[in-house]
């Protein structure tokens, strides 16, 4: 039975006995605890990395001092197990195990009343020997347990890499069963062609765009081009083979038919092309020789589109509706009705029938973008003197097919003597223009219906009148140039569907939701 915590037992034998044991112990634990505090500060022979093998050593000595502990434990009385248990519990409390062995040394040479005096040699020898006898047990099986801790890592790093190689191998062919089954086969070898490129650089569309022409230049014989048109011929407009064949109703022979095979021949420089004037000296003139045209400076050069000067053609900047140059124009259109305000609420705009594209020329000295079109027609290609003078425009018609722009993109349209019959066919062309107009944008049109009496006239407006309060646009203003004596129109479309839905008549109707406006883009 265990008694308190410094009782004694009797017989001088058995108390003899067990002051040996005790002190052997004590001193035992000690040496063992400077051993531990010193190996965990020398830097030079130690590795300070407190790696996993470092932490398997700290484990293993605590547990042999543990197991040293119980040994001796079962051999004490009563008493020195007690004793044992009270230093295995200040060793599990205090951290520093140097502290609690000097603490407990003292108060076991205090309460034993100087018995560790009455020490003789041979207990001393037996101590110390034990203890050496301990240490050279303790560095051993440290040593051994490092060469196996390293030995044990070196085998799980080679089982790692093993394990991950197979997962990465099993991934793989998971992947391209999976692959398979999702792809059919044609697929499946494009698929295996582009993942090729994983490990360099993705191909682009350039790449490919200029791999196809490399191997279409190799493969085709070009030659120049027979056609009557010359330096002139456009092949998605001059396919007389397929407009011989339509009805030619609404400009659509103007439209553009390509061809069913693309033509592998060269459309031949004009005799004596040279390098292109650059912008913006472009604007003022061009190159004859370039576009080799004089039709338009015959019939139109009253009107200030273009003139021949010398080994130049000159565009003095005016037009049909602005003789005295495109800015007087484009001043007098803001005048008219301010709320236009030039490159601030009016930045992008579409110019319909633009001739040589006078008027989006000088709009850029408004900060204004303007795309221009007009069709090839027996005034030659007039968006050729456009292109060469760096003006955006475009060959295209008002005719049966949508224009190809999103929907809802423009500030402004325009449309100066256009020559475009809007009022005919329930104003189809308009609604084409409505649906490119952004809420809330104008059309500006200054034809001779506006400011003429004519019979012809009076009918196209009173037409047109009808047509656009139909579509719930505004008529903002008429106003008159005086200058170039014309006058100009400016409609507003509505910035929200509540006009459209107080109509006595749904005409013309409301486009279905099926109907994409951007379909043609």
């Amino acid at each position: 039975m265990a008694m308190g915590k410094y009782s004694r037992v009797d017989g001088k034998k058995s108390s003899g006995y067990g002051l040996t044991i005790t002190i052997v112990l004590i001193v035992s634990l000690s040496m063992v605890g400077a051993w531990m505090f010193m190996s965990s500060w020398s830097a030079p022979t130690e590795s300070i990395d407190f790696s996993s093998s470092q932490t398997t050593k700290d484990v293993e000595t605590t547990t042999k001092t543990d197991s040293t502990n119980e040994e001796a434990s079962k051999s004490l009385p009563d008493e020195k197990s007690e004793e044992t248990e009270v230093v295995k519990e200040s060793n599990e409390e205090k951290p520093d195990p140097e502290k609690t062995e000097e603490a407990e040394e003292k108060k076991e040479f205090e309460d034993k009343n100087g018995e560790g005096d009455r020490k003789d040699g041979e207990g001393e020898k037996e101590a110390e020997s034990e203890s050496d006898e301990t240490k050279q047990k303790e560095k051993t099986q440290l040593e051994e347990s490092s060469e196996e801790n390293k030995s044990e890592d070196g085998n799980k790093t080679e089982e790692n890499t093993e394990e991950n190689t197979e997962k990465k191998t099993e991934e793989t062919e998971e992947n391209t069963e999976k692959s398979k089954d999702v792809f059919p086969s044609g697929d499946q070898a494009e698929i295996t062609k582009e993942s090729s490129t994983g490990s360099g650089a993705w191909s682009t569309q350039l790449d490919e765009s200029q791999n196809e022409k490399k191997t279409q230049v190799s493969s085709i014989k070009w030659k120049v081009c027979n056609v009557t048109a010359g330096p002139d011929y456009i092949p998605c407009l001059d396919n007389w083979q397929a407009i011989r064949k339509l009805a030619r109703k609404h400009y659509e022979h103007r439209e553009r038919h390509c061809p069913e095979e693309s033509p592998t021949c060269l459309v031949p420089l004009p005799e004596g092309y040279k390098r292109s004037i650059k912008w913006p000296k472009s604007r003022e003139k061009i190159w004859y020789n370039n576009v080799p045209h004089m039709k338009l400076a015959e019939v139109k050069g009253h009107q200030n589109w273009v003139k021949m000067s010398g080994e130049y053609l000159t565009f003095p900047g005016g037009g049909t509706q602005f003789k005295n140059g495109a800015l007087h124009y484009i001043d007098f259109l803001q005048e008219s009705y301010p709320d236009i305000a030039w490159g601030n609420r009016t930045r992008v705009i579409l110019d319909v029938g633009c001739g040589v594209a006078s008027f989006g020329g000088y709009l850029f000295d408004r900060d204004v973008l303007a795309l221009s079109f007009a069709p090839k027609d027996e005034h030659e290609a007039q968006v050729q003197f456009a292109l060469e003078r760096g003006i955006p425009a475009m060959s295209n018609v008002m005719g049966t097919k949508r224009l190809p722009f999103p929907g809802s993109v423009f500030d402004l349209i325009h449309c100066a003597r256009c020559r475009v019959p809007w009022h005919i066919e329930g104003g189809k062309l308009l609604l084409e223009l409505n649906r490119a107009l952004r809420p809330g944008g104008f059309f500006v049109w200054s034809a001779t219906p506006v400011y003429r009496n004519t019979e012809e006239d009076v009918g196209i407006w009173k037409a047109m009148s009808k047509l656009t309060k139909a579509m719930c646009w505004e008529l903002k203003t008429i106003k008159k140039d005086e200058l170039n004596e014309v006058s100009a129109a400016v409609y507003q479309k509505p910035m929200t569907n509540e006009c459209y839905n107080q109509r006595s008549q749904n005409e013309p109707p409301l486009c279905k939701d099926s109907d994409d406006q951007n379909a043609a883009w």
